[in-house]
């Protein structure tokens, strides 16, 4: 986001599942786990969003970090009045345990930039499936 934003009182994220799998949908031998999340994003403002994109901050155990930025949120761009919500699932494929954080972008009904933080989550592996 090139240009500064609000983070809207009312507007948050919550991660409502985590899940663990190994070595399923045909994954890469280099990346056999695989961690789906299920988030929901709460428009509890008095202002109509317009979420646009995403920013994802992947950390590695060993420091490393990803930083993952795109349009639109699973292809798309929901459009939250006051009292909605938007809920969905993705997923990250992986070689070693790792954690999530990041934030959502969008527009208000004035046209205002807005955001929201994405609260980090842990995609830890079982002891015995490594």
């Amino acid at each position: 986001m090139s240009q500064q934003s609000l983070a809207l009182n009312g507007l948050k994220v919550t991660l409502d599942k985590l899940e663990y799998n190994y070595g399923s949908f045909g994954t890469p031998d280099e990346t056999p786990h695989i961690f789906v999340y299920y988030l929901t994003i709460w428009n509890h403002s008095d202002r109509r969003v317009k979420l646009l994109g995403r920013k994802w901050i992947i950390y590695k155990p060993d420091l490393d970090k990803m930083v993952i930025e795109g349009d639109k949120i699973v292809g798309k761009e929901p459009d939250l009045v006051p009292g909605e919500s938007f809920s969905y699932n993705s997923f990250h494929m992986s070689a070693t345990d790792a954690s999530a954080m990041g934030s959502f972008h969008g527009v208000d009904d004035d046209g205002m930039r807005v955001h929201v933080q994405i609260p980090r989550f842990s995609m830890r592996i079982p002891e015995q499936s490594s």
